[in-house]
């Protein structure tokens, strides 16, 4: 049993490792060498069969030298969520790399051989770089690490908040929905957004923030899925028999195709106060930073969730032994609005919320209105 298992173990590994060089160059078809080139950051998720995730960071650099030449993609796979502290990494492997390839490998050693820093605390590496000494990089992981990968800048900068709320009404209903754009940096960011304005439940559905040119069928999935693509297949993708979905155009800030109900999904009273806290970001042309831009909108959506679906703790029902049942019908009969009462109906039958509500039954401490 225990060989079947660790032969199992080793063909998903063999299959993830294949699949990471399609989405370091999701665009490997058209490459061809060039005299200069923006580095760029993204990055992508696999999900193992167990549904767990691994993250990619990823850096695109033209390597230094005369003449053209290709751009590489250097990526560091991990199963934690701290784009911060991988982003600072990928920084330093780019510095090197303009000086040579020989001298990234000390620096990555150092970094194996020292213990991953535990949420909050800090990883000192010493790094000796030819030409300019010996360095000490100081890496942070944060204490939370829920909103560190996530600019909703990044979203509030190319859609409006009307078309936020369609797409996240679209989310919550666990639809498929396809972002456009040609960057990769821009799909990934913007699709990370999305996903987490859904906290503090997950996006359980296929999730690819770049979809490689060879896995562009994935639209024709009959399941949710969120994804990204290049612009540049965007015929491609119209022609193909494709379920509904909702179609958002990042570079020009617009829907391409929707159901057509995006805009009753959600209790209209709820929406209002939604837009309110959304639009308030660029009121009175207060200059806020990204971190300030992320606590605002996080805090508008969880106080949908709160207002929503709150008290799920006090209708888990505890048995002697200790497991909880979920009693969904009091659940419902204890919101009065008859508009909020229409959407829960629906929401309850998510995916998301399912997952979410066997976690708390699970966990004997009932802990009212706390995510």
């Amino acid at each position: 049993q225990r060989e079947n298992l660790l032969k199992g173990q080793k063909e998903e590994e063999e299959r993830l490792l294949q699949a990471i060089p399609l989405f370091c160059f999701p665009d490997g078809n058209n490459w061809a060498p060039v005299t200069d080139f923006t580095s760029e950051t993204f990055s992508f998720v696999l999900t193992n069969v167990d549904g767990s995730r691994k993250i990619g960071y990823c850096r695109r650099l033209l390597p230094s030298g005369r003449g053209v030449r290709v751009p590489e993609v250097f990526c560091i796979i991990s199963c934690l969520g701290c784009f911060g502290l991988f982003s600072k990494i990928l920084d330093e492997v780019e510095k090197r790399r303009q000086i040579s390839m020989a001298v990234i490998y000390p620096f990555m050693q150092g970094l194996r051989e020292s213990p991953f820093p535990a949420p909050g605390k800090s990883v000192t590496i010493k790094s000796f770089i030819p030409e300019s000494g010996t360095e000490l990089i100081e890496l942070t992981r944060p204490v939370d690490a829920r909103l560190e990968h996530v600019e909703f800048q990044a979203l509030l900068q190319r859609l409006s908040p009307h078309l936020i709320l369609h797409i996240f009404a679209s989310a919550v209903l666990e639809r498929r929905l396809i972002f456009l754009a040609e960057e990769l940096s821009v799909l990934s960011q913007c699709i990370h957004a999305v996903a987490a304005l859904l906290y503090p439940f997950t996006w359980a559905h296929t999730y690819i923030p770049v979809v490689p040119e060879c896995l562009l069928d994935t639209v024709c999935c009959p399941t949710p899925f969120m994804v990204g693509i290049q612009m540049r297949h965007l015929e491609r993708v119209l022609e193909q028999p494709m379920e509904e979905a909702l179609i958002v155009d990042l570079c020009e800030g617009k829907i391409l195709r929707a159901v057509g109900d995006e805009e009753e999904i959600l209790p209209i009273k709820l929406q209002h106060e939604m837009l309110t806290a959304l639009s308030r970001h660029n009121n009175n042309n207060n200059v806020h930073t990204s971190e300030q831009v992320n606590a605002l909108v996080s805090e508008a959506f969880v106080q949908f969730f709160v207002r929503m679906v709150g008290h799920y703790a006090s209708h888990i029902k505890w048995s002697r032994n200790g497991s909880g049942t979920f009693q969904e019908r009091a659940f419902y009969k204890a919101i009065t609005s008859k508009t909020n009462r229409r959407f829960l109906k629906k929401f309850v039958k998510t995916n998301m919320f399912s997952l979410f509500i066997e976690e708390a039954e699970k966990s004997r401490i009932p802990q009212e209105g706390k995510w």
